[in-house]
């Protein structure tokens, strides 16, 4: 059997993705973020083009306008996802439409108050993905390199908020926290 060679991070990485002394800085980060995300959500949540009786039509025009962007020698929004647009999001509008709306504001509480950040920072990630997929800039890709760093400092970027404390006792699937290692009384 080889030997692999175990690689260490830079001080730099360390300091930045696993120092607790780096926790203010990811504290504004994902204050930033969720904030985004949030105030997002919260829009969504109270309109009814997306989440009230005409809950799909909102989501419904602005997936026609990435179809539009499909088009010509040089589009906008590939033909794979002008598919996917096509024959999986518009079939159920109204549904997807819940999913975007609760999603944003799920994920902006997440980051806002610090729980889960790495996952949180994950599924804002991917959603900003889809956005820029769909052919829309925006803030897209600054809130996509900023959820990369969230992610890679998963350790530290909740430190001040929840995760300090829900970490440490749920662990994670190659390490279990103390609420799944403790013993349970013999009786």
């Amino acid at each position: 059997m080889t030997n692999i060679k175990k690689f260490s991070d830079s001080k730099a990485a360390e300091i930045l993705f696993g120092s607790t002394g780096s926790a203010w800085f990811w504290l504004l980060v994902r204050l930033y973020v969720g904030y985004q995300w949030l105030s997002a959500g919260w829009e969504k949540l109270f309109d009814q083009a997306w989440t009230g009786p005409s809950a799909g039509s909102a989501l419904s025009g602005f997936l026609s306008g990435a179809l539009a962007k499909a088009a010509g020698a040089h589009p906008d929004v590939q033909s794979w996802y002008a598919w996917f647009i096509r024959t999986v999001v518009l079939v159920h509008p109204a549904a997807w439409s819940y999913l975007v709306a609760w999603g944003e504001f799920l994920v902006g509480v997440a980051l806002i108050v610090g729980i889960f950040t790495g996952v949180a920072a994950f599924f804002g990630l991917f959603m900003n993905l889809n956005y820029l997929l769909a052919g829309t800039v925006s803030t897209n890709p600054i809130l996509f390199t900023l959820s990369i760093g969230l992610i890679l400092a998963w350790k530290v970027a909740g430190y001040v908020g929840l995760d300090r404390f829900v970490l440490p006792r749920l662990g994670t699937p190659w390490q279990p926290g103390a609420l799944f290692t403790s013993s349970a009384p013999q009786g």
